[in-house]
């Protein structure tokens, strides 16, 4: 597991990148909360976008996920609506490829 704090860049096929900071993970809770702190992801216009994420088991034998985004602008930055509703759907489309590659390779977590 990684220690909190570990900052990890990812970068993307057209050589833009995110740097994510771990600020808290908790295995047994299933909870995983990381601050975006430098890259294309914040648009010029964020410090920072801080996300928390859960999951819980469901009766049916998966799970649900809840993810909260906060963002904190940069000082006299103008945020359209639109802007966070595509950052959002973007964020889905990630994870449901993930979620994709995974029900179909379950065995890429055991």
């Amino acid at each position: 597991m990684e220690a909190l704090g570990t900052v990890k860049k990812l970068t993307f096929a057209e050589g833009q990148h995110v740097k994510h900071r771990i600020d808290a993970l908790d295995k047994d809770n299933l909870t995983h909360s990381y601050t975006a702190i430098d890259g294309v992801i914040l648009l010029d216009k964020f410090e920072s976008i801080a996300y928390d994420i859960k999951f819980e088991a469901t009766p049916e034998g998966g799970c649900k996920g809840t993810f909260v985004s906060k963002y904190f602008p940069k000082p006299d930055a103008e945020i359209k609506e639109e802007e966070i509703k595509e950052g959002k759907e973007q964020a889905a489309a990630v994870y449901k490829v993930v979620e994709d590659y995974l029900v179909a390779n379950p065995q890429a977590c055991a």
